[in-house]
């Protein structure tokens, strides 16, 4: 299946894209432009891990993120007082 013999000499045989990496698969989410994509709950000495983990979560989305720190308390709805 798929197997290709081109050109001038052609004793080996080619896979072409047969192998390639990365198949689609699954659905896409359709995000609204301030639509939150990822939340995130830590203690405040994991603060700047959780930062740096979301930074680099960035590059693996299409188009621009923004890195939000809340003022509440977890996913309450109640303010922090700190």
């Amino acid at each position: 299946i798929n197997k290709m013999l081109s050109c001038a000499g052609a004793d080996r045989l080619q896979t072409g894209m047969r192998h390639a990496y990365g198949k689609p698969h699954g659905l896409t989410a359709r995000v609204k432009i301030g639509q939150v994509i990822m939340s995130v709950r830590a203690k405040d000495s994991n603060k700047a891990n959780c930062i740096e983990a979301l930074r680099r979560a960035k590059y693996k989305f299409a188009g621009r993120q923004k890195i939000v720190l809340s003022r509440k308390w977890g996913f309450t709805k109640y303010n922090r007082d700190v």
